[in-house]
């Protein structure tokens, strides 16, 4: 681990762990309660008419839910310094830390696929800060990149 990581690992502790150490295991998230912090450090997709509204709107995915969470499960793996912190595929729910390259600092992320009938489904992808108040975009630019990594799994299924 970077030296600099280390020192600040003394005063935010999650910064002194690797991968998805050093914080607590998430219990399942009920996305019907989601509750945004005031500070502009976090990023939601989910599809249109969702409460709290998503800062990126995700379309309905020709996919039947079981795939769909197989494929953003694999975007999530892809990802880099980016690392499974709990998996609840009965909810077809996961999460995710992922690490900043230089100071170790840790971003929560959640994904839910939504059954949309038999061959099609949605998604939520919440995207969070552990430490600060701005994210300088960090956390919205993530959730785009892995929507868009997403779209190339399945470029022809999505509806229109």
């Amino acid at each position: 681990m970077n030296p600099l990581a280390w020192l600040i690992g003394l005063v935010l502790p999650a910064c002194g762990f690797p991968a998805a150490e050093g914080l607590p295991t998430p219990p399942p998230m009920n996305v019907t309660h989601i509750v945004r912090p005031a500070s502009p450090n976090t990023a939601l997709a989910a599809p249109d008419g969702f409460s709290p509204p998503a800062d990126i709107v995700t379309p309905r995915y020709k996919v039947p839910a079981d795939q769909l969470f197989v494929l953003v499960r694999d975007v999530a793996a892809g990802q880099p310094r980016t690392y499974q912190a709990a998996l609840y595929p009965d909810q077809l729910q996961a999460d995710y830390v992922a690490r900043t390259a230089v100071l170790n600092f840790p971003d929560l992320i959640m994904v839910q696929v939504l059954k949309d009938g038999a061959d099609s489904s949605g998604l939520i992808v919440y995207s969070r800060s552990v430490y600060g108040r701005s994210d300088f975009g960090v956390n919205r630019k993530r959730v785009a990149a892995w929507l868009a990594a997403l779209q190339t799994k399945i470029p022809s299924s999505r509806e229109r």
